[in-house]
């Protein structure tokens, strides 16, 4: 498949200049889906890997997870998560889905791999790492900042570090944090939806083929076995 656009490392720079010790790409998948969990994948860098002898280098391969066939982001996955100083991936269920609405359930899913992401990379509950306190800061894909606006709110989890965000519209197509993000999401909650589909109460719906989206075998299927525990009913399912 032929790339249009390659991501590059350029931004992640600039925010590595403004002094930040690490920087988080985030983007999400699953938002249009009608069944199943939303999730944001963060893909996190040391800024001192981009500034040191020998720089940390755009993976190869890496690419907007929809520019990329289901086979290559299979085959690139393992290759992005070792990129990573951190990777994570962060979910919100679709009773939360339909609990919260959408883009509140992105940010606590952001805020959930941020968490996460944080921990693996050795930052501590008071934000210290090696004693020094960190300066995290973030790209988000899309053009709104849903992680700022969840952040301490009484369904978020407590973050070390507050992320300062950055959003970037098509950020998946221009940042390698972003994209690598993108990847893993992608490929981690189509494996879940695979999954899920071979379970006999879920079968119907052939997730393992349109991983929850709105296709007229899923739609068929809703209307004439109904919903199950996992779609998403505040959504129009038929």
């Amino acid at each position: 498949m032929t790339v249009s656009v390659v991501p590059t490392l350029d931004l992640e720079h600039a925010i590595a200049d403004e002094g930040f010790d690490v920087v988080i790409g985030f983007d999400e998948v699953g938002r249009g889906s009608l069944a199943g969990p939303v999730m944001v994948g963060a893909a996190a860098i040391w800024a001192r890997d981009l500034e040191d002898s020998d720089p940390l280098q755009v993976p190869e391969g890496v690419a907007d997870s929809k520019m990329l066939t289901e086979h290559r982001r299979e085959a690139i996955f393992g290759e992005l998560k070792d990129w990573c100083a951190a990777w994570a991936v962060g979910s919100a269920s679709n009773r939360e889905i339909d609990e919260w609405g959408i883009s509140y359930a992105l940010g606590v899913a952001a805020l959930r791999a941020l968490a996460e992401a944080e921990a693996k990379l050795g930052i501590d509950g008071n934000g210290l790492f090696d004693g020094r306190q960190m300066k995290v800061g973030a790209i988000l894909d899309g053009p709104n900042d849903y992680i700022t606006k969840a952040l301490g709110t009484f369904d978020a989890p407590m973050v070390p570090v507050p992320a300062n965000v950055t959003t970037k519209v098509k950020g998946d197509r221009y940042c390698a944090t972003v994209a690598t993000a993108a990847v893993i999401a992608k490929v981690t909650r189509d494996r879940l939806m695979v999954e899920l589909s071979a379970r006999p109460q879920y079968a119907p719906y052939e997730w393992a083929h349109n991983k929850g989206y709105g296709s007229a075998a899923h739609r068929k299927a809703i209307a004439e076995h109904g919903p199950s525990d996992l779609h998403r009913l505040s959504w129009h399912l038929v």
